[in-house]
C-alpha cells in the first residue's frame, strides 16, 4: 500500500489556480506587490502543477486563515472561550483533532479536499459547540459520547459516500450538522393582470 501523499503534493485545480489569481490580483491593486512580482507570480500560479506550489505565492500576502489554499489541516483546531473556524479550500486529513471548550468551533467542508473516504474526527466538546457543515454526498456519524450533550441535525447515510465519523466526548455541549442552504434562484413577479373596472 502506497504512503498517502502530503497535502502539498495534491494536484491543484484550475478553481485553486483561481482562487490564488484572485488573491494576487488584490495585493498588486493595494501596493503589496510591485507590477514585476505581480507577473511572475501569477506565471507561476498559472504553470503550478501542486497545492503547495499554489500556497507559496501567497504565504505572505494574507494570514493563515486568509490563504486561499490551506495546507495546515493536520493542526489540531481549538475554539476555547472563543470561536474558530475552518472554511474554504482546506485539505482534510484521515484523522482530525478538535477542542471546544466553552467557545465554538465551526468547520465548513464545502469546499474542502478529503484526503480520505473515511475521516476520524476526535472532538472534546466542553460547555462548547461544535458545528459542521457538509456538502451533500456526504455522510457526518456521530459516535462520540454524549453526557448532558445533544446532536442536532445531521445527514442521511448514502451508499459509498465519504462519511466524516465524530468520535470522543461531549460534556453539556452540542453537535451541529447541517447542508449549506441551498441558493434560491431569483424570480422575477409575474406581470399581474390589470383589475378590470365596469
Amino acid at each position: 500500500m502506497s504512503p498517502r501523499q502530503a497535502p502539498r503534493d495534491l494536484r491543484a485545480s484550475d478553481a485553486d489556480r483561481d482562487r490564488v489569481l484572485a488573491l494576487l490580483a488584490a495585493a498588486a491593486s493595494d501596493g503589496r506587490l510591485s507590477m514585476p512580482e505581480h507577473s511572475e507570480r501569477v506565471q507561476r500560479a498559472i504553470t503550478a502543477r501542486t497545492l503547495g506550489d499554489l500556497a507559496v505565492l501567497t504565504a505572505d500576502l494574507a494570514e493563515p486563515s486568509a490563504q486561499p489554499v490551506r495546507l495546515d489541516g493536520g493542526r489540531v483546531i481549538s475554539g476555547v472561550f472563543g470561536p474558530a473556524r475552518r472554511d474554504g479550500r482546506w485539505v482534510v486529513p484521515e484523522t482530525l483533532s478538535v477542542t471546544a471548550a466553552f467557545g465554538e468551533v465551526e468547520l465548513d467542508f464545502t469546499q474542502a479536499i478529503l484526503q480520505a473516504r473515511h475521516v476520524q474526527l476526535y472532538a472534546t466538546v466542553i460547555g462548547g459547540r461544535l458545528r459542521l457543515v457538509v456538502p451533500d454526498g456526504v455522510t457526518v456519524a456521530v459516535t462520540a459520547h454524549l453526557a448532558l450533550g445533544r446532536r442536532r441535525g445531521g445527514t442521511p447515510p448514502g451508499a459509498d459516500t465519504p462519511v466524516i465519523e465524530v468520535k470522543g466526548v461531549v460534556l453539556g455541549g452540542e453537535i451541529i450538522v447541517r447542508t449549506p442552504p441551498r441558493s434560491r434562484r431569483f424570480r422575477l413577479p409575474g406581470r399581474r393582470r390589470p383589475i378590470s373596472r365596469s
